[in-house]
Order: structure tokens, then C-alpha cells, then sequence
């Protein structure tokens, strides 16, 4: 009996070597150890580049079909690996998990170097793409020949030997430090807290918010009211502990996260700018953000700069104004200090309530989140047709997974859709969309994605399901957004279906879903008390309405404060040496309304420039913000769930992925190029 060779070994069982025998190819999770992930990499890898081989050395002629259609479809198994693999690191990480990233990090940072560095393989790319006028491409085609030609040109296939050798090099380094930037922020997040013994020290918190910490604790084995930097406990915290000890103590830990100590982001911050920096020079641009925008909307440095400045223009002088109106009723209930960072939000909601009698315990009641949910996919069906339908047979990977079929008006199959609503310490911050699988053509057969959208939302306690606040209910819109991007492409091509798109396009369908949650013909289709039933008031849908424009000035100067330090990290042009916390004030200086901090370095936790996709593209939420306002102003014409309007946003900006430059697309559903006379008028900006 011959001895089993090793590589066949890493394949017994290994459910990634085979075609998935489960409801439309899904990932089967119940199947996949930890222990699968590496030999399934390299074999992904090696197969891979059997693939690029197969391309280089066939003896043809380069053509559109036979290099840049084979090079989107190659890669296959490698993908999947990754597809199941990355979206458990965000979403269900382990220790076992994060050392398995460091080890591949930068094995996959060169297997992608030696293909984008691969000079036969350019040479046939490039032979096709000089050639792009005469071959009679269609739109989809074309910029998937521009893509393709870009991802080389970008990735320094035009450089000599010795820069290639550079370059390698360069993405290498910053692979593994973007990957440990994020590791450190989720590790600095998790091994805080503060237990509190004294139930006098949470005055003012919500009862459900007590509850959750005291679950915390006894989770811990302990006995009090244990507080984390997660946003269910630190948004609550800020916006309603009487106590300002607790408030400045948990508000100080959250802006130095990663700051300092054993899971300290400082020098890795700047080695990321300096490093993206060398690579941007390296390909002959002055800075990082000129490499970046040349593939965006916005096309250039000036053109984001243009934006941020005239949002701040319009914005900071009533930025100015409600701090000031913060501050004034402070004085009058008896706080004469000058208000400080942790003081704003407790402040604002007391005068919100004040002025509006609104407050996100009013209203969690009536958005509970079963209900919040037949909400939302209903919004869709009403809007596009399509519905969902519970699949337990999918397997998922956690318990509190679902997985959903999404099918068309016909009852026919478009996509799966996986939600995943709760905190959990393998879990990054924040909430996402993502794909476990995208969407292209198999010859005739239409191959239809797989997506997930996941949360960090309040959970159910013993006595109570999950009520989620205003802003939960709106980010749940916002991902689904992102989802329904991914979900109705219908493209040909790998590269350029579904949320494959310019950065600062991305966030146009995700955006714009967030209008409907003041609606009250939306609400009205879903929120009811989840204890009476009674359906949400109109007087409290008016107050959300009323109230939406609260410090709507501070909230934009907020994300413009991002947008500037975004762009001030990548458009140094010589290597960052001085000190990031000066350099972080000196760049947010213009946008600063609450008194600045000394201490405190937002810098080493921006996860979305330094571990995500962001770099140089953070302002894309403004500049989408400007563009979903616009888009919504259509549907405000015709009718919020007007199926014409929703027609033409779903074939000209949903189903078209990347087929198209961004700007044709939206002016074909718009009629014209957007201004940002809309969000003015929405904010209250301009009467």
C-alpha cells in the first residue's frame, strides 16, 4: 500500500478541492476547518498559475477573448479560498485565523506580484490594448480592457527590472502592515474595559443598555456592569451617562485606540503612508492620492479638495451655531465648564429631546428587528420585484447567521443573501457589505452571487428581543444598499459586475437607501410596538422628520475632518518623520469645532484608510452624499416607491456594476451631472 504524498493528504477532506455539494454552490461552513485554509491557498495559488502559463503560452495571437477574458476568469479556486477566508477575519475572527493572514499575507501579496509583474503576460494584455480601437468592443468590454491594462500599468509592469524587483518588494511590506494595522485595532478594542460595581455610576444609561453590561459581565465571570468600546455600548454611554468621569474615560479610550502599549498603530500608520508613498513614486506620481484618484470621479487632488471646501464653506458656520446652542443650554441647566468631546453628545441628545421630544429610546420600540427586517427586504419588493425567502438547508458561520434566497418578481433565482446582526469579539467595528461569491457569465449561464451584510447592532437581552435605534435602522438601509448592488448586476464579466465600481461610486446605492427611513409611507409599512403592535404614531414619524437637520452642520464639518486627514496622509510627498499627533491636528485644524485634544490620535484607528480601501477615497462618502441627494430628488418628484424611477436606478446604476464610467451611468438615470444643491436643501443648509 503506497504511502499518501502530502499534498494529497491537505486535500482529504478539504471541502475547498472540490465543487460544493450544497443549495447553489454555497460555502459549506459546517465542512471548513481552520486547518483547510493554508493547503487550500497554495493549492489555489499553483493552480492559478497554471492558468497565467496556460495564457502566455498559447501560441495564438493575443486576443480580448483568449487573454483578457481568460485572465478575469482565472484565479478561480484561489477566490473562493479567499472569498470564505476574509470575510470570516472581519467577521469571526480567531487567533488561529489571524496567524494563518500573517503567514499568507505575504505569499499572496507576491503571487499577486508575479502576475502583474509577469512581462510576457503584459506584452499579450498590451498587445490587445493597443489595439482597443479597432476591435469593435462593446462599453462592458472596453473597460474591462481598460481595467486590465490599468491593474499592470498601476503595478508597476512598465517599470525596468530593478523597479519591479522594488515594487514587489514595497506591496509585500504593506500588505502585512494594512493587515496588522487591523489585527491591532480589533485586539486594543477587545482588551478594554472598565467594570463598574456601583449602579449609581450609570445613571442616566438606558435600561436595556444596563442590561447588556451586566451581561457583559456576568459573561466575564463577573459581577457588575462591564463597559466596552463596542458602539452599543459607547455610543449609549456618551449620549446618556450622567456621570462625565465615565463619559470622558471611555471617550479618551476610544480616540487613543491602538495608540500605544502592546497593539500600537503609531509607527505602522506612518510606515503604511511612507510605503504607499515609495509606490506611488515608484510609478512616476508626485504623491499616493495622484496614483489613487486617476481611476475615481473625481479624477484628481483638486477636484476632492473643490468638494471638501465647499461643503466646509456651506457647512462651518452652522457647524459653529449649534455648538454654540449646545454649549448655551449646558449654561442653563447648570453646566458652566466649556463643553468638551465627551460632553457633546450627552448634551445634544438632552437638547434634541428638549426641542423635538425624540430620543432613541422612544423609539426603539417600534424597530424591532424581525420587523425592521420584513421592512426593508419589503422596501425592495416594492421598489424591484424581488423577495426573500429564508433557506435553512444553507449552511452559515455562526449560529446567528441567516441565510436568505433572493429570487425576481418571476420567481426566479437571483442571489443569496447572508445577514449578521450582532457584536461579537471576532468581529470588527462597524458594519459591511461584502461578497462570499460575485457575479459573470458561464457562456449562457448567468452565475449569481452570494452576499453578506453585517452588523455590530444592539443585541436581545433575556427579557426583550433586538431594538435597534434610528441610526441602527438607517445603517441596516446603508448595507442593504451595498447589498442590492451586489445582488441585481447583471454583467458578463468578473471585473466589472456588481459593486466592482469607482470608489467614490460605490456608495451612491447604499446612500441613497437611507432616505426612506424618515418616510412615513415606509414606516408605516412595518414599525409597530413590538408589545402592542400599535403602529408607529405620525406624530413621533414627524418628530424624526422635524429632528432629522439636528446638527446636520457638525455631523458634515465631522466627516470633512476625515476627508481632509485622508488626503493630508497621502499627499505628503517626501517620507513622513515628524509626529503624527501634530500632523493629525495640523490637518484637521480648518474642520475643528469642539476644543482639540493634546493627547488623542484618531490616526491609529482608521481602519478604512490604513486596513480598508479608503486610501485617498475617504471623501467618497460626501461626494456619493452629493449624488444619492440628488438621485433621491427624483424619486421625491415621482413618489418613493415609484416603479418607473426605481426601473431606471435599477438598469442604469444597479444592474450595470462597473460596465460604464460612473458619471454616463448616473447621467443617464439623472438627465444630467449632479450638484450638491440637493443635499444643501435636504440638510437645511438652504431653504
Amino acid at each position: 500500500m503506497s504511502v499518501l504524498s502530502t499534498a494529497m493528504i491537505s486535500q482529504a477532506g478539504n471541502p475547498f478541492f472540490s465543487k460544493f455539494n450544497t443549495p447553489h454552490e454555497t460555502y459549506p461552513f459546517d465542512e471548513i476547518k481552520v486547518e483547510h485554509y493554508v493547503p487550500a491557498f497554495e493549492e489555489g495559488m499553483k493552480r492559478h498559475n497554471a492558468e497565467i502559463e496556460a495564457i502566455i503560452n498559447n501560441p495564438e495571437p493575443a486576443t480580448f477573448e483568449n487573454t483578457i477574458v481568460a485572465l478575469d476568469n482565472s484565479g478561480e479556486m484561489l477566490n473562493v479560498v479567499a472569498g470564505a477566508f476574509y470575510n470570516m477575519i472581519n467577521a469571526e475572527t480567531t487567533d488561529e485565523l489571524d496567524a494563518i493572514a500573517q503567514e499568507m499575507a505575504p505569499k499572496l501579496s507576491m503571487h499577486s506580484n508575479d502576475i502583474l509583474l509577469n512581462q510576457q503576460l503584459f506584452e499579450r494584455v498590451k498587445a490587445v490594448y493597443t489595439q482597443k480601437d479597432k476591435l469593435k468592443l462593446n462599453k462592458e468590454q472596453q473597460m474591462l480592457l481598460q481595467k486590465t491594462y490599468d491593474s499592470f500599468a498601476d503595478n508597476g509592469a512598465n517599470l525596468s527590472d530593478e523597479d519591479k524587483e522594488k515594487y514587489s518588494k514595497l506591496s509585500t511590506e504593506l500588505s502585512a502592515l494594512t493587515l496588522q494595522f487591523g489585527q491591532n485595532v480589533l485586539r486594543a478594542t477587545n482588551s478594554w474595559s472598565m467594570l463598574l460595581k456601583d449602579e449609581q455610576l450609570l445613571a442616566g444609561l438606558p435600561e436595556d443598555t444596563k442590561k447588556m453590561l451586566a451581561d457583559n459581565a456576568e459573561k466575564k465571570g463577573e459581577k457588575g456592569w462591564l463597559l466596552d468600546l463596542k458602539p452599543t455600548c459607547y455610543v449609549p454611554v456618551l449620549k446618556y451617562a450622567d456621570n462625565r468621569d465615565i463619559r470622558r474615560e471611555i471617550w479618551t479610550a476610544y480616540n487613543t485606540l491602538a495608540g500605544s502599549g502592546e497593539f500600537s498603530n503609531r509607527q505602522i500608520a506612518v510606515d503604511i503612508a511612507n510605503t504607499r508613498l515609495a509606490i506611488a513614486q515608484l510609478l512616476g506620481h508626485d504623491c499616493y492620492a495622484d496614483y489613487v484618484l486617476a481611476n475615481k470621479m473625481a479624477e484628481n487632488k483638486g477636484n476632492v479638495y473643490n468638494l471638501l471646501d465647499q461643503l466646509r464653506e456651506a457647512y462651518m458656520p452652522v457647524a459653529q451655531q449649534e455648538y454654540k446652542a449646545v454649549q448655551e443650554y449646558a449654561n442653563e441647566h447648570g453646566f458652566y465648564a466649556t463643553i468638551q468631546p465627551w460632553d457633546w453628545s450627552y448634551y445634544s441628545e438632552k437638547l434634541k429631546n428638549e426641542k423635538f421630544a425624540i430620543n432613541d429610546e422612544m423609539l426603539r420600540p417600534y424597530f424591532e428587528l424581525e420587523n425592521v427586517k420584513k421592512g426593508v427586504f419589503g422596501l425592495a419588493t416594492q421598489l424591484y420585484g424581488i423577495k426573500f425567502k429564508k433557506n435553512p438547508k444553507i449552511q452559515v458561520y455562526h449560529p446567528e447567521v441567516e441565510a436568505y434566497e433572493v429570487t425576481d418578481k418571476n420567481g426566479k433565482f437571483l442571489a443569496v443573501l447572508y445577514t449578521d446582526f450582532h457584536p461579537r469579539d471576532g468581529k470588527r467595528a462597524g458594519a459591511w457589505m461584502n461578497d462570499f461569491k460575485g457575479q459573470w457569465m458561464e457562456g449562457k449561464k448567468d452565475s449569481r452571487p452570494h452576499t453578506t451584510i453585517v452588523m455590530n447592532f444592539t443585541r436581545p437581552t433575556v427579557d426583550k428581543p433586538a431594538l435597534l435605534t434610528y441610526d441602527e435602522l438607517t445603517t441596516f438601509l446603508h448595507e442593504f444598499g451595498h447589498s442590492l448592488h451586489g445582488m441585481l448586476t447583471k454583467c458578463t464579466y468578473k471585473g466589472v459586475s456588481g459593486t466592482n465600481v469607482y470608489h467614490d461610486f460605490v456608495e451612491l446605492p447604499s446612500q441613497i437607501m437611507e432616505n426612506w427611513a424618515s418616510e412615513k409611507a415606509f414606516l408605516d409599512e412595518f414599525a409597530v410596538h413590538y408589545q402592542t403592535g400599535e403602529k408607529i404614531p405620525a406624530e413621533l414619524i414627524q418628530k424624526i422628520k422635524d429632528s432629522e437637520n439636528f446638527n446636520a452642520g457638525y455631523a458634515c464639518v465631522r466627516q470633512l475632518s476625515f476627508g481632509y486627514l485622508d488626503m493630508a496622509w497621502h499627499t505628503i510627498t517626501t517620507p513622513f518623520e515628524g509626529n503624527m499627533v501634530a500632523f493629525e491636528k495640523e490637518a484637521m485644524k480648518s474642520t475643528d469645532v469642539l476644543p482639540v485634544q493634546c493627547n488623542t490620535a484618531m490616526s491609529t484607528s482608521f481602519s478604512h484608510i490604513f486596513a480598508g480601501g479608503y486610501a485617498a477615497g475617504y471623501y467618497g462618502y460626501k461626494w456619493a452624499e452629493v449624488l444619492d441627494a440628488d438621485a433621491f430628488s427624483v424619486f421625491q418628484a415621482n413618489g418613493i416607491f415609484d416603479k418607473k424611477t426605481a426601473e431606471s436606478f435599477r438598469k442604469n446604476i444597479l444592474e450595470k456594476g462597473g460596465t460604464e464610467h460612473p458619471m454616463e451611468l448616473y447621467k443617464r438615470f439623472r438627465g444630467q451631472e449632479p450638484t450638491i444643491d440637493a443635499l444643501l436643501k435636504r440638510n437645511g443648509i438652504v431653504k
